[in-house]
């Protein structure tokens, strides 16, 4: 499937997204990152809803008080990966803003002041869980089919999917509730945003899907373990992307053992017996 790509972004700056939208690009990019974390800046009736502060970096924190001249009215969080999450209680402690997660938070230790559930109107936006990439992971759907669909679907890349706080099931279950609304336009956790973006996900899906039928089959032919069948199906050469794929492996065998159809014996997986 193709991927999109996007020259790297200025720094420092609130970029122009959408009419009431901009986004700063953190300096946190890597393999894993992209260009780096979206911070995205959403004009409100009572100043900016902050979408996602970014990682805990004293210089990306002073460029969203800059852009919003500290008048941050709430501070959402998509998912409480460290690059989404990171920031939160420092811009938190300068602008005073009330802070936004899923109810049920994967770090112990961030504990928000207002507890979303699925479904929730926050900020204006429609809350949708969407676990799979992180248990508390949500998506916000905007006005006129815009959604901030953060890391579960993200234009430039795949998304790992890491257990045990990843699954692979409710991932895919995910992948799958989002191709059932009929949103036009996604603005992702990292990299560009991606307009008819239901072709996109579809492509997602059926990669998954095809990926798991190969690690099927290749424990059809002999147990292995996660690393030689990742090293037998994925073509990543870079150490940090082939333990990510190793994680995938992990996960699609956890969803195929959930589903009768794989097992594990001393740390080598087989076919169900």
């Amino acid at each position: 499937m193709a991927f999109l790509e996007e020259p790297e972004p200025q720094r420092g700056v609130a970029l122009p997204v959408l009419p009431g939208i901009r986004r700063i690009v953190a300096n946190n990019p890597s393999l894993m990152t992209y260009h780096g974390t979206n911070t995205y800046l959403i004009e409100a009736d009572e100043g900016y809803v902050v979408l996602d502060p970014g990682p805990e970096d004293a210089g990306h924190l002073d460029d969203i008080i800059s852009a919003t001249g500290g008048k941050v009215c709430a501070i959402l969080v998509s998912h409480t990966h460290s690059d989404h999450l990171g920031a939160t209680s420092s811009l938190k402690a300068r602008t005073g803003a009330p802070t936004f997660a899923f109810h049920r938070v994967a770090d112990p230790s961030f504990e928000p002041d207002i507890l979303i559930h699925d479904r929730d109107v926050v900020a204006g936006m429609l809350a949708i869980h969407t676990p799979g990439h992180a248990s508390d992971h949500l998506c916000f759907a905007a006005r006129d089919g815009i959604v901030f669909s953060a890391d579960h679907v993200m234009s430039w890349s795949s998304s790992i999917v890491s257990p045990p706080d990843g699954d692979m099931a409710t991932y895919c279950a995910s992948l799958r509730l989002m191709l059932s609304r009929n949103d036009s336009f996604y603005l992702p956790g990292h990299g560009p945003p991606l307009s008819d973006p239901a072709p996109f996900v579809t492509d997602l899906l059926n990669r998954r899907i095809e990926r798991e039928e190969a690690i099927y089959e290749a424990l059809r032919y002999g147990p292995s373990n996660t690393w030689n069948l990742m090293d037998r199906l994925y073509s990543k050469t870079d150490p940090w992307l082939r333990l990510a794929a190793e994680r995938n492996v992990l996960a699609h065998l956890e969803k195929l053992h959930a589903e009768g159809r794989v097992e594990q014996v001393s740390g080598t997986w087989r076919v169900q017996l």
